[in-house]
């Protein structure tokens, strides 16, 4: 045996330097015949025997004889292949006795074969936990981006991800009315249906109600014999739960819930209790959405029924008044007759901006793609334009629906031709005429493209920036005989879109109008 003063290692030191090694460490001979290890790879290698050996019994043994096991699998390859081109091989494998994942790294040798190795098990078992997280995350995203699915067949494919990666037997989605709890989306082996009915005192989801919290339950009896008891939960046989309030306008709705009629062994994971967090959270944004829309459509139908009717009832006598109007235009001449014209036409103009008005804000259910320069040349033609003119500097589609975005249009033109060429402040409404005349200065109104919209933009005398943030507001104007109506018919109609709006200066100092948010 050499000394270490003649600057070489003695076995006996470099098995004590071997030993303090945490990876394992092990030498193999041509015959596959062990002829060094360290502490770890004995502890290893004997685990993998099945038999306890200490370092000078498994010092001559075969490899293969010893484990056979690790005969056909990826060690004996990776191990025959480092041999066999005498190059290092690295690789990461499972074995499946000790149930455990090893980093291999291979050195050959004229004498034999040199293998390093650690145990990197909990390190796969993140890998893995992240891998399978991040699988569950995009199959949730799939399930609430699946826009032509609708809101209960989104809620179900929700449960059934969260039944499956919790293991239960039950998932519901139920809504508290009173003292009712009704069941309105479920996954069950058959024992519930939606639209079941059950008293809320029976069921574990009241505290849920009450607290407004998430509750979390592995094994009823054990954590809260007091719910074990409780009527629901014995006739199911519940006996782990896991729900979360629902929670709509600040209230809460109901719940989003999972239980199973067996306890669990361990608690439910922080990363489990997260998802269903997560989860319920989503159902309360997206009923609320839904919620909101309906309420938004009865309203849109009440106030376009309430519009039609004021408008028949008011043209009916509209049209007695002119009628009288013209007899006595005949019989008499006043100039109090041509104010009487101009108030018909006024009143005219109000009935029909009360008709776009209630039209204006439904939402767009089934938008087409539209040519803009197309809607806006359309548009151009339906305005009286005076001495303005107009330039499309814009080719792109948009998804809309096309009567009301040329409306959009025709107001924003008009307006910008009444109050753009004025020679005193523009007033904020866009119905009255302003004493445009033929004389009048030249309008140059544009309509470009922004990256996500377009615009509309005159060169006009423009509207004082701290008046802009109200122009589009419904019923605001400075004229006396203005009434507001116009722009707040632009908004509805952006809104409407899902589009929004900006009031701004033009590049010439005149009004610009910003659409974004376009698709």
């Amino acid at each position: 045996m050499a000394d270490e003063r003649d600057g070489h290692v003695s076995d006996a030191t470099l098995e004590r330097v071997l030993d303090r090694m945490t990876d394992g460490v092990f030498g193999l001979d041509t015959d596959w015949q062990f002829t060094y290890l360290n502490e770890t790879a004995r502890a290893i290698i004997s685990d993998a025997a099945g038999e306890s050996f200490t370092v000078d019994e498994l010092r001559g043994r075969s490899l293969w004889e010893l484990v056979p096991e690790a005969t056909g699998t990826t060690f004996e390859s990776k191990y025959r292949e480092a041999m066999r081109t005498g190059e290092q091989v690295s690789f990461d494998a499972r074995y499946e006795p000790l149930d455990a994942w090893l980093e291999v790294r291979a050195y050959p040798s004229e004498t034999g074969l040199s293998v390093c190795f650690r145990d990197i098990t909990e390190r796969r078992r993140r890998h893995d936990r992240i891998v399978t997280r991040e699988t569950v995350l995009r199959e949730i995203y799939e399930a609430i981006a699946a826009r032509e699915s609708s809101f209960e067949d989104r809620v179900d494919d929700l449960l059934r991800i969260g039944q499956r990666v919790l293991d239960t037997s039950h998932g519901t989605l139920s809504r508290v009315r009173g003292d009712e709890y009704v069941f309105e989306v479920v996954r069950s082996p058959g024992d519930l249906s939606a639209g079941d009915t059950v008293d809320l005192s029976v069921t574990n989801c009241e505290r849920v109600v009450l607290t407004e919290e998430t509750l979390v339950l592995a094994n009823l009896a054990e954590e809260a014999s007091e719910l074990a008891e409780r009527a629901g939960n014995r006739e199911l046989g519940i006996n782990c739960y896991l729900g979360t309030p629902v929670v709509v306008d600040d209230e809460v709705y109901g719940t989003f819930c999972f239980y199973d009629t067996d306890a669990r062994t361990e608690s439910f994971s922080d990363w489990e209790v997260t998802l269903v967090d997560l989860m319920g959270r989503w159902v309360s944004v997206a009923l609320e959405r839904e919620l909101t829309e309906d309420r938004l459509r009865h309203q849109n139908e009440r106030l376009e029924k309430f519009a039609t009717l004021v408008s028949h009832d008011l043209r009916n006598p509209l049209n007695v008044a002119e009628g009288w109007l013209e007899m006595v235009n005949e019989e008499c001449d006043s100039e109090a007759i041509s104010h009487i014209t101009d108030s018909h036409e006024r009143m005219r103009a109000i009935v029909d901006d009360l008709l776009l008005l209630a039209r204006a804000g439904r939402t767009v259910d089934d938008p087409v793609d539209l040519d803009v320069a197309a809607v806006a040349a359309d548009a151009w033609s339906q305005v009286e334009t005076a001495n303005a003119t107009l330039t499309v500097d814009i080719d792109a589609e948009i998804g809309g629906d096309r009567s009301r975005i040329q409306q959009l249009f025709e107001n924003l033109f008009r307006n910008c031709v009444e109050h753009g060429s004025t020679d005193s402040r523009p007033e904020a409404d866009d119905s009255v005429e302003h004493g445009v005349t033929d004389d009048a200065p030249t309008l140059s109104i544009t309509v470009g493209p922004l990256p996500d919209g377009f615009y509309v933009a005159d060169d006009g005398v423009g509207i004082p920036e701290s008046e802009r943030e109200h122009v589009l507001e419904f019923g605001y104007t400075t004229a006396e005989d203005g009434t507001g109506i116009g722009l707040g018919i632009v908004e509805d109609i952006a809104t409407a879109h899902g589009w929004t709006v900006t009031v701004t200066e033009s590049e010439a100092g005149g009004a610009r109008f910003e659409f974004t948010n376009v698709s």
